[in-house]
């Protein structure tokens, strides 16, 4: 079988969503970094509907540090594993101190608790720096495969082979483009085949017409 040169076959999905913003309802890094963090295994839209009144009664890791467990729970106990996360939000408020120390590298990203990979590289993207990896979210897991630029069901496996298959210049919005794809058309069940920019080359779309 001829290798697919995944790098150009990729151009026409990142042309389309390009510079899209994510589905979380952020207005600067610090809500972003607070939302991502919410969101881990729980959905964008939960989250969006929780911030109003979160970022209301702490706009910032200034009034975040000055919080305890028992302030921040009645607003975000909504949120799945809402007790590890209050947990980690306070320790990173305490530890920032203020919205200005928060990194935008990869190292430092993940070395503040409850920031995967996965997160940095969303934080990275929205706030326009140079990405180090490449978003691998739960549409990503189950869409790079089924095109079949990646196998298995690993995130961190299936990053590494989508950074092997892509220039570094590509690697912040090929994630999310593959991500807005998995939201939009490529769906578990009754994928819209048809209307896929991909469907040239998607391993899934090509064993359906054989």
């Amino acid at each position: 079988m001829a290798q697919v040169n995944w790098q150009k076959e990729f151009q026409p999905l990142i042309k389309k969503y390009k510079g899209k913003k994510h589905p979380l309802d952020y207005l600067n890094t610090y809500q972003l970094v607070v939302m991502v963090i919410l969101s881990a295994q729980d959905s964008d839209r939960n989250i969006n509907k929780i911030a109003p009144e979160l970022f209301g009664a702490f706009p910032d890791l200034q009034s975040l540090a000055k919080a305890n467990a028992e302030m921040l729970y009645p607003f975000v106990s909504k949120v799945r594993n809402f007790g590890n996360k209050t947990k980690w939000l306070l320790e990173i408020a305490t530890t920032l101190k203020a919205d200005k120390n928060i990194p935008k590298t990869m190292e430092e990203l993940t070395a503040l608790p409850g920031i995967g990979r996965k997160s940095a590289n969303v934080i990275m993207r929205e706030t326009g720096v140079p990405a180090a990896g490449i978003i691998v979210d739960l549409h990503v897991v189950r869409v790079a495969p089924r095109l079949g630029a990646a196998t298995g069901t690993d995130p961190k496996k299936i990053e590494k082979q989508l950074m092997d298959a892509l220039d570094p210049k590509d690697w912040g919005e090929v994630g999310m483009a593959i991500s807005f794809l998995g939201r939009e058309i490529c769906r578990p069940t009754n994928p819209k085949c048809t209307e896929c920019v991909m469907k040239n080359v998607c391993a899934y779309y090509k064993a359906q017409v054989a």
